[in-house]
């Protein structure tokens, strides 16, 4: 079995790059998505978060995530207390999955694949850069929020920079197209190097493939 990791900063697109995989009928791991099932779903942790960053952080029974986003976002260790929770779960959980998928090769997403050290965990890492400005760009479509906001959430994440020291190969996730029917394009060559070096599966030769 091969492992293959993706990761990025907030707004880099390391969702999308992890749906191409996907919708081509790999299997894949979401590790942030279950991060937010074993929040919502395991009575040891909602118990833990509860005590330890307030009654707030979970609101009819469900995480607050705006709440419990700026409370860690703010405070570094809180962050890393978080963490030190969560993502052990997370690795047991992705064991299991593993085993249960029988697969001969799994893509798995996490945020802070290269900061927790898991990377050394897989046969190989991708990471999925993007200008500032269109990460920006795209957190404020998605969550909401004002740019300070995204600056201080992105000063607590390692560069790419200091990431791309780590990474096997780089996706730089700038060029977007739509097609006809207004599904998202992304363009070929930032995805073929992955399936000819690594997995040796010929891809489509048009210029851009539908995501």
């Amino acid at each position: 079995m091969k492992t293959v990791a993706i990761t990025g900063g907030i707004g880099s697109g390391k969702s999308k790059i992890l749906s191409f995989f996907s919708k081509r009928g790999f299997t894949c791991y979401n590790s942030d998505e279950k991060a937010k099932i074993i929040l919502n779903t395991n009575s040891f942790v909602k118990k833990y978060v509860i005590k330890n960053f307030g009654k707030l952080s979970y609101k009819k029974g469900f995480i607050n995530s705006k709440y419990l986003s700026k409370i860690v976002f703010d405070d570094p260790e809180k962050l890393k207390e978080l963490n030190s929770i969560i993502h052990p779960l997370v690795e047991k959980d992705f064991k299991k999955f593993k085993i249960i998928s029988g697969k001969s090769i799994i893509f798995f997403e996490s945020a802070i694949l290269f900061e927790s050290k898991i990377n050394l965990k897989f046969d190989y890492t991708i990471l999925v850069t993007a200008p500032i400005k269109i990460r920006t760009d795209r957190i404020i479509k998605r969550d909401y929020i004002t740019v300070s906001q995204i600056m201080s959430r992105v000063s607590k994440q390692w560069s790419d920079e200091k990431k791309a020291l780590f990474a096997d190969r780089l996706i730089e996730n700038i060029d977007w197209k739509r097609s006809d029917n207004g599904f998202p394009l992304v363009k070929n060559s930032l995805v073929q190097h992955i399936f000819y070096l690594f997995l040796l599966v010929p891809l489509e030769t048009s210029e851009y493939i539908l995501l």
